[in-house]
């Protein structure tokens, strides 16, 4: 999945000489929370909700007035993106540098943006959480064809894997979570267990209420 899949288009934007109160009243009236400052069609910052709670707070040493300009309160030279750029790539840039968007430039121009719902929604697409299905987690030798052991075993019983993660634990083993087209996991994962693979969802007992 590419940042182009998921970035909202067009993006809402304002220029520098917009005042604090009409950035705030395009917010509520757009739903949104982020706003990518232009001159012309140059990307110059980026002001969020949180931008102007700060600036026009009682609390703070010098509140600005609500007819205060964007460009005294946005945020200068914004990380971006590019359209082509895997969302997992977007998504870690977001989390390292603290973020909650990234306006998508094409050649320079703002095409998009992309905020942490949308990075959410693409997490929920990805796994198929949203398609009916059971959840399947299993711990595996971090070994080659060990994952093919897996899925082999699966189709071999007639079932659709929907969504296939894995994330490393440790030097020597991966957690390996599949999404599959039933919600009857519990036999499943007692013939997973009969053949020596190490399951962990769903637990061999079921939980205590």
């Amino acid at each position: 999945m590419l940042v182009r899949d998921i970035m909202r288009s067009p993006a809402v934007s304002i220029s520098g000489d917009t005042t604090l109160q009409d950035a705030y009243t395009a917010m509520r009236e757009k739903g949104i929370r982020h706003l990518p400052v232009l001159d012309e069609d140059r990307l110059v910052g980026v002001i969020t909700d949180r931008d102007l709670r700060l600036a026009t707070s009682a609390l703070a040493p010098a509140p600005f007035p609500p007819g205060s300009l964007v460009s005294a309160v946005m945020s200068r030279k914004p990380v971006t993106a590019d359209a082509s750029d895997p969302v997992e790539d977007a998504a870690r840039i977001m989390r390292e540098r603290k973020i909650g968007c990234l306006p998508i430039l094409d050649d320079g121009r703002l095409i998009g943006i992309i905020t942490g719902l949308d990075l959410l929604d693409a997490l929920i697409s990805m796994t198929g959480v949203s398609k009916p299905s059971g959840r399947l987690e299993v711990r595996l030798p971090d070994h080659p064809g060990e994952l093919a052991r897996l899925t082999s075993f699966v189709s071999h019983r007639d079932l659709n894997i929907h969504s296939i993660l894995t994330y490393p634990e440790g030097p020597d083993s991966v957690r390996t979570v599949l999404r599959i087209g039933s919600i009857e996991t519990r036999l499943l994962a007692q013939d997973l267990r009969r053949a020596g693979f190490e399951v962990l969802w769903p637990p061999e007992k079921p939980c205590p209420r």
